[in-house]
């Protein structure tokens, strides 16, 4: 429930490419490798944005040498990077999800 609260209150709260940074490095988390399929369609239907902002965002962390975006699959270059380009919320999920979970 508290990554809910968290989540709804960090798409309210903080930048699209902050948002897009926290989603990759969950489902980094998640993939359990450097690369996974993900595409923006996807993407913006999670997010709740256009594609086309999503097109955006990625660009960014792209062009910052955070990932590297080939036709639907995700790989992640820089994972110190791209923690920094995500909002705090993201330490905070995995805090709580660590208390659940050990």
């Amino acid at each position: 429930m508290r990554q809910v609260l968290q989540g709804a209150a960090c798409n309210r709260l903080h930048s699209m490419e902050e948002r897009c940074a926290r989603w990759l490095l969950m489902t980094h988390d998640r993939a359990g490798e450097d690369t996974f399929p993900l595409t923006q369609e996807f993407l913006s239907n999670m997010l709740g944005v256009r594609r086309a902002t999503v097109n955006v965002a990625t660009g960014m962390l792209k062009k910052a040498g955070f990932i590297r975006y080939v036709r639907g699959n995700i790989t992640v270059v820089d994972r110190t990077g791209l923690e920094s380009a995500s909002c705090e919320c993201y330490q905070a999920i995995i805090r709580a999800y660590d208390a659940n979970f050990p």
